[in-house]
């Protein structure tokens, strides 16, 4: 038997698999997500995402300057805020010098083209631990959204190059556009957490920032795991609301809604890589079951070759250093 046609020709050696391959990562597909604490000199452990830390801010620079050095790009900002600056309006998220805006500006000081990406909700700055403001057991989604336009003009001042909406709330896209044209921020983006899941994966998020949710979930607002059709419609929304970039979040579990949107929509998509993910991962390198730097570069891989053009992940650090190799 003569066989004419052999796939395996492409994969004989090393050589003729680097020239076949159709997804190539890079330095330049990451966003590091970053957790910044008051104080000074300040780098504390979150037991639940091992290698991964709290900083004060000036750590935080030095971090930045390193993050720079290596090829890395972006970051994404979440601060932890001090219990007593935590109410049921958020006011705190909007404070010209807040830990979050003394943050953005001090990034832009010492590596201006860093790109900034602060979070936006109101989950850190609430009582409650929910990303919006409370009534009655509720979660208000206009007067929610009021509040994260505030939030979002006061990073576009601090310096922010993108705003990062996650909170999920209705219309608030459009809001903050609008708002940042009219204060004068045509240039700053807007990446919107379009389809943004009601997932068990955020544990050890909540852990680094103490802003898991004091009553109930967060089912009103963020998505059903088990919807896909509604992916598309909140993406979509966004973006004729004035979205530049759309976020998936988690990933790796949810690679066939960044896949079908990457069909679908003509922005970028970035896709955020969740600290549930990276903790089940380093557990299992912690327990000898997976290669560290083999199931870094493998999953980053997938999730770039499913779509994204940007992968938000805590690995982003040792993966750069990994390809710099």
């Amino acid at each position: 038997m003569i066989i004419y046609s052999r796939n395996r020709r492409l994969r004989v050696n090393q050589s003729i698999r680097d020239l076949m391959r159709e997804t190539t990562l890079t330095t330049d597909d990451f966003m590091l997500p970053i957790f910044i604490t008051e104080g000074k000199n300040i780098k504390e452990d979150i037991p639940s995402m091992p290698g991964i830390y709290r900083h004060s801010l000036d750590l935080t620079i030095k971090e930045i300057k390193e993050l720079w050095s290596l090829g890395i790009k972006a970051v994404n900002l979440y601060v932890k805020v001090n219990d007593k600056l935590k109410d049921n309006t958020g006011k705190e998220a909007w404070n010209k010098n807040g830990l979050m805006q003394d943050t953005i500006k001090a990034i832009k000081d010492a590596v201006p083209e860093m790109i900034v990406m602060p979070d936006v909700a109101l989950d850190p700055y609430s009582i409650y631990g929910h990303d919006g403001i409370v009534e009655d057991g509720k979660i208000l989604n206009d007067a929610t959204v009021e509040a994260l336009v505030k939030m979002s003009v006061s990073h576009a001042e601090a310096g922010a190059d993108f705003i990062a909406p996650s909170d999920m709330m209705d219309g608030r896209v459009a809001a903050i556009r609008e708002a940042l044209e009219e204060n004068g921020f045509p240039n700053v983006g807007i990446m919107s957490y379009a389809a943004k899941y009601a997932s068990s994966f955020y544990g050890p998020f909540r852990d680094a920032l103490d802003s898991a949710p004091g009553f109930g979930d967060k089912k009103t607002y963020q998505m059903d795991y088990g919807n896909s059709r509604e992916a598309i419609n909140e993406a979509i929304k966004d973006i004729d609301e004035g979205a530049d970039m759309i976020m998936v979040k988690p990933g790796l579990p949810y690679l066939d809604i960044v896949s079908k949107l990457n069909e679908i929509v003509d922005v970028p998509i970035s896709v955020y890589q969740v600290s549930g993910e990276y903790a089940m991962i380093k557990a299992a390198v912690q327990n000898g079951w997976l290669d560290n730097d083999k199931i870094i570069i493998e999953s980053l891989t997938c999730i770039k070759r499913a779509g994204a053009s940007l992968i938000s992940t805590y690995f982003a650090k040792e993966a750069a250093k990994l390809l710099n190799k």
